[in-house]
């Protein structure tokens, strides 16, 4: 079975993303079509970047990199549900997107953002966006965008609209297809 990371891109005390990360995993395994589970990267153990050579070659020298690129290999595509600070993503989303490399490529991704603005965390996915086509992972159309103003009991508390789940389940129709038809591509042999 396909399987797809829900990777949780906010480590701050109190995020918002928790709950929103939950939400998006309970959604996603009642669907029964993919194996979904949840990356939080409050519990992975990586330093700021810290390997003497580019990611790009595949050479990790520390356990934390080796053990990173594990789990990024683990999986067909990702849903990357991310915060937005100071119009981008966060600087641990940064970070563990930029430990490795060839482990990301040639998968499917999607993104749900949330932010004050309208529609929420719109800009930290258009940054996203342009980080995952340099790490060759494809991004789907469909987005969730959730805003504190409407999904956010008094700015603070996830009651999502009532649309989100449509949203939510047309992204992952995406992630779903995209990943699966990338399978061939993983699968070929380098050259």
């Amino acid at each position: 079975m396909t399987k797809i990371a829900i990777v949780l891109g906010s480590t701050r005390p109190g995020r918002r993303g928790a709950a929103v990360a939950q939400w998006v995993l309970h959604q996603a395994s009642a669907r029964g079509t993919a194996d979904y589970a949840l990356i939080d990267l409050a519990d992975v153990p990586l330093p700021n970047l810290d390997e003497p050579m580019p990611p790009t070659m595949g050479l990790y020298q520390h356990e934390h990199t080796r053990a990173w690129a594990a789990t990024v290999a683990e999986f067909d595509g990702y849903v990357f549900v991310t915060p937005e600070y100071n119009h981008s993503i966060s600087g641990v989303l940064k970070n563990a997107l930029d430990f490795v490399y060839g482990e990301w490529n040639d998968k499917a991704a999607g993104i749900v953002s949330y932010g004050g603005g309208d529609p929420g965390g719109a800009r930290a996915a258009e940054q996203l966006r342009l980080i995952l086509g340099e790490l060759q992972i494809a991004d789907v159309s469909e987005q969730v965008a959730l805003s504190f103003r409407t999904d956010f009991e008094k700015s603070s508390t996830f009651t999502p609209g009532s649309w989100q789940p449509r949203a939510l389940s047309k992204m992952l129709d995406q992630v779903e297809t995209w990943s699966r038809a990338f399978e061939p591509v993983r699968a070929a042999p380098a050259e």
